[in-house]
């Protein structure tokens, strides 16, 4: 995402708004950051930005839709890029491990249930909550 897509959303660009973006957007296995993990990564990389900062800045895209904000039970929130398709999500619950996962049945079988007692989905979250097989 460029500077230009800040200002579309009507924000200014700055620096911190800018490596912040930048780290959501790094294409690694995880999808999924605290607050924490984005400062701890920031100070890594000799960013000084704060923590204080971090928060504003996330609270600030989630406002303008290009993060989503996931408060999974038992943990603090995570965030992740609005990347626009819809999926649901898995958490381990002894690695606190986040798993994105689609199912075209599982979304048809949720209208369906909204249907048959007289609705319309127009937005769900399903969170399934996960441990290894032993």
């Amino acid at each position: 995402m460029e500077s230009q897509e800040l200002r579309k959303v009507g924000l200014k660009v700055t620096h911190p708004r800018m490596r912040i973006l930048e780290l959501l957007e790094q294409k690694t296995a995880r999808h999924h950051f605290t607050a924490e993990d984005i400062y701890k990564q920031l100070l890594d990389s000799g960013d000084e930005i704060g923590l204080a900062t971090v928060y504003r800045v996330l609270t600030q895209f989630e406002a303008a839709g290009l993060v989503l904000k996931h408060n999974f039970e038992g943990g603090t929130a995570v965030y992740e890029l609005d990347r626009g398709g819809h999926h649901d999500h898995m958490v381990d619950i002894d690695t606190g491990k986040i798993i994105e996962f689609e199912s075209t049945e599982i979304e048809k079988l949720q209208r369906e249930i909204a249907e048959r007692h007289g609705y319309v989905l127009e937005e769900h979250s399903l969170v399934l909550y996960v441990r290894k097989k032993r």
